[in-house]
């Protein structure tokens, strides 16, 4: 099992918890973070060492990348894998898959490459070697059978995660909230380098609501581990709980990416911004094939939560969409839940992780 950040190990965590409970027996080697591990399995390298993203960034930890490819070359071909399990993490993944095709190792790829966005370059590197694809976005399987690759939807992972989400009322008193506050919530990123590029311009953005609402709370929702300097941010931070941030929340401000999904499905309105390095964005614009960049509105098909991308990421601008957000009982926030009911069908049922072991189960040599 290969996972290379925070999410996918969470992801792939829960699968291998799948599997242990069926077959206790069953070895489980790979890459990945303290969840697989708790899950039992036997990690090769700790995850934390490649949570990187950016086309630019990417490139500095090839060294570590080529390395972790000959172990797991040399593993494949000793004829004792008997599947491989990819998680996520495409740019590396990606290798692992032709590597094991070329062992003869089957390939079960759950959170497949975004295809839909970046072109379809990588539909054909999946076809010719995952043996079968676990996809979370409900338009992904039809898009990749067409393209003639096993792909099968099993649902999105967060509704699993939402299962045990509590009511508004019981998330404010969880996190010390008062009832009747105003309260906005930030998700700056769950990397480091996203942090580093969205932290000040989060903050400068709520500090111009602050001034228009001197009633409103503020709180910064940050991933466990995550180093954030309390000079650059005078909030109170949550580690661990996004979910009951998100309750918590009257609207949010939020990078791109899942979290834009934790929104809908937690039901908080909220505004997107994102920022990388320009190379990185350069080359994005000449390669991504969607006009969003938030799930959210990928997978509406609409833009229902508005984007602040880049250069446009500006906090001025950027706090004159979140204010009708924050009133609760506004036509704004409204809108924005409508949108939200079609995202969550569209997600599938919870579940998950079990269909994907079943899938692994049914796979494995």
């Amino acid at each position: 099992m290969v996972a290379g950040e925070t999410s996918g190990d969470l992801h792939a965590a829960a699968v291998a918890a799948e599997i242990r409970s069926r077959d206790p027996a069953l070895r489980m080697v790979g890459i990945g973070g303290s969840r697989m591990a708790e899950s039992g399995v036997e990690l090769i390298q700790h995850s934390d060492a490649l949570a990187v993203m950016g086309i630019v960034e990417v490139v500095r930890h090839v060294p570590l990348h080529a390395r972790l490819l000959r172990e797991l070359r040399r593993r494949m071909q000793s004829g004792t894998v008997g599947l491989v399990v990819l998680v996520d993490y495409p740019g590396f993944n990606m290798r692992v898959a032709r590597a094991a095709r070329a062992a003869g190792v089957p390939v079960l790829y759950y959170i497949t490459p975004q295809v839909w966005a970046w072109g379809a370059g990588r539909l054909a590197a999946l076809r010719d070697t995952v043996t079968r694809a676990a996809v979370i976005l409900p338009f992904e399987e039809s898009l990749l059978r067409e393209h003639g690759i096993d792909a099968t939807f099993v649902g999105h992972p967060l509704l699993d995660q939402a299962a045990h989400m509590r009511p508004r009322a019981d998330a404010r008193r969880a996190l010390g909230i008062p009832e009747d506050a105003r309260v906005l919530a930030l998700f700056p990123g769950s990397r480091a380098q996203e942090l580093a590029r969205h932290l000040d311009l989060f903050v400068q953005t709520a500090r111009l609501l602050e001034a228009r609402m001197p009633d409103l709370r503020v709180m910064v929702s940050v991933a466990p581990g995550l180093e954030v300097d309390a000079r650059r941010c005078p909030y109170p931070l949550v580690r661990g709980a996004s979910f009951d941030v998100w309750r918590a929340a009257d609207a949010a401000f939020a990078k791109s990416g899942t979290s834009t999904l934790e929104a809908a499905v937690a039901d908080c309105p909220l505004v997107i911004g994102y920022r990388t390095s320009p190379w990185t964005y350069r080359i994005a614009r000449h390669l991504v094939r969607v006009p969003d960049i938030g799930l959210v509105n990928v997978v509406a098909g609409r833009r229902i939560a508005p984007e602040f991308v880049q250069d446009a990421l500006r906090p001025g601008d950027v706090a004159e969409a979140l204010a009708p957000l924050l009133d609760r009982d506004g036509d704004a926030g409204a809108r924005m839940r409508e949108g939200f009911r079609d995202v969550r069908e569209a997600l599938g049922a919870p579940g998950a992780a079990a269909r994907v072991a079943t899938l692994a189960l049914e796979m494995r040599r």
